[in-house]
């Protein structure tokens, strides 16, 4: 036989991917719960009726759990009336179906095992449905949704599917709340240390506050020119080298300033040096000298601007599982753009329910994440028209949400920045200005505004104009 008379073999068609479902399980399970309605309670947290594949058996489980809410029995006989004049379940049998489904699941012991099936079986469905959309937008040319755009969005759909099964942490017995409260403050006992919380490296503010503590939004705030990103830059660098992991989100200066900042206050030399550049090969050293020492510190920075919220939490979701993650800090608040479709009633941008979306998502961003969230606020200018210039909490700028969402609301002051040097004609007052700028030089006030479970009250601190950074103000005058 030749090679001209054998017939090539075709290649096998390949069958068509059936979408992940188990109809058997659900079923079981059904039965199960229909024998015992105490194991519908033990699977309530995670599973609900739309996790099944089968449009009925949803709907089964649905009236099951509205019965049992209604501290009644779901088994055949209550269901029996429910379903008579139901059509679909008529059509596959009635009340037949239930005693089938009861059956089949009346031996089932491992009934949370069967639960998680299901439930894996329906993220299996949603991850397919996700990449569906991913493929979809990927293909298409609109301009106003780019690549960066879907990319966030794809993680964010990713990270509720991972995140929607949890219970949450639900009833805890006392015993087990003890318990970690003791281990809390165990860590702080063995730190030698009176807080609990992340310390901002300041004694007296850290005595204050007890550390910047989990799930907490913390509002720094101040006019301009009164030192909010040198402190911000402060608490984070001092955080980072306790050995906690930061992230910094500055929406407003680059990197690059940034890092001047921290190498400038590390080596003692200005922090515009980077501007002025007239650097000595002894500044330089000192330079490579502080890269040196900060170099392994976990600061990381991002200083892409006009982020939303969303795009916030999906970077900070990442940082978090490639390092993990123990304070955020962003500078500042009202550079944070809306999310598409917030704070606009009718075709007019609304700005005051703008910041409350904003302020409301970075609180659940500190929850979601369980680390403390320090956002920089611009504080109004009704605080120039005063006598006592400084800052109160009406005078957070745009939106009271800013104070009703924050678990903490510092104010930082500087009362020399106000003191203007009179005429040198006028002795009198010249002389009395110079000693009131001598008292006031170097000296910032923190001022503990709100503190949703502690005491407020001010803090002094140690301003260095040079290298713009704060200190211990005791430290600064050899008490400690």
């Amino acid at each position: 036989m030749t090679s001209e008379n054998v017939t090539p073999l075709r290649e096998p068609e390949a069958l068509p991917r059936l979408p992940p479902i188990n109809i058997e399980a659900e079923q079981a399970l059904l039965g199960a719960f229909l024998c015992n309605n105490r194991w519908l309670e033990a699977v309530a947290d995670f599973l609900k009726p739309g996790h099944f594949a089968n449009a009925l058996h949803a709907r089964i489980l649905e009236a099951m759990q509205k019965l049992v809410d209604w501290g009644q029995i779901a088994n055949i006989v209550t269901l029996k009336a429910t379903f008579d004049q139901d059509p679909v379940l008529v059509s596959h049998g009635g009340a037949r179906y239930l005693a089938q489904l009861a059956a089949a699941g009346a031996q089932l012991l491992h009934v949370e095992d069967y639960a998680r099936l299901v439930y894996d079986l329906w993220q299996r469905r949603q991850l397919l449905a996700i990449a569906e959309d991913i493929q979809r937008a990927a293909y298409s040319a609109e301009l106003n949704d780019p690549a960066a755009a879907q990319i966030e969005r794809a993680e964010t759909q990713l990270y509720q599917l991972a995140e929607n099964g949890d219970a949450g942490s639900g009833f805890r017995p006392l015993a087990e709340v003890a318990r970690r409260t003791i281990e809390i403050a165990e860590a702080a006992y063995k730190r030698g240390a009176q807080i609990v919380g992340v310390p901002t490296g300041f004694v007296d503010l850290d005595r204050s506050l007890g550390g910047l503590h989990r799930s907490d939004l913390v509002i720094l705030a101040g006019r301009t020119s009164m030192g909010k990103s040198a402190l911000a830059v402060d608490i984070a660098l001092n955080a980072a080298k306790n050995g906690d992991v930061v992230g910094v989100f500055s929406l407003e200066m680059a990197d690059v300033q940034l890092g001047s900042r921290v190498l400038g206050g590390e080596s003692g030399i200005a922090s515009d040096w980077v501007r002025r550049a007239d650097l000595n090969q002894q500044h330089f050293d000192r330079l490579l000298e502080a890269k040196r020492k900060t170099d392994d510190l976990p600061l990381f920075i991002d200083d892409t601007p006009g982020h939303t919220v969303a795009a916030l939490r999906s970077r900070a979701r990442r940082l978090k599982r490639r390092h993990g993650l123990d304070l955020i800090v962003i500078d500042y608040l009202q550079l944070i753009q809306p999310t598409r479709g917030d704070g606009f009633h009718g075709s007019q941008p609304n700005r005051v329910q703008e910041v409350s979306e904003i302020t409301r998502g970075l609180k659940a961003l500190a929850k979601e994440l369980d680390v403390p969230v320090m956002a920089l606020s611009q504080v109004s200018r009704a605080v120039e028209s005063r006598e006592d210039k400084r800052p109160l909490l009406s005078d957070l700028r745009e939106s009271g949400s800013i104070e009703q969402d924050a678990d903490v609301v510092l104010f930082i002051y500087r009362g020399e920045y106000y003191e203007r040097e009179p005429p040198v004609g006028d002795v009198q007052k010249h002389t009395a200005w110079c000693e009131k700028i001598a008292h006031l030089r170097n000296q910032a006030e923190v001022i503990v505004a709100k503190q949703r479970h502690g005491p407020t009250g001010t803090v002094q601190l140690h301003f260095d104009h040079d290298t713009t950074r704060f200190s211990n103000l005791a430290a600064q005058r050899g008490e400690v």
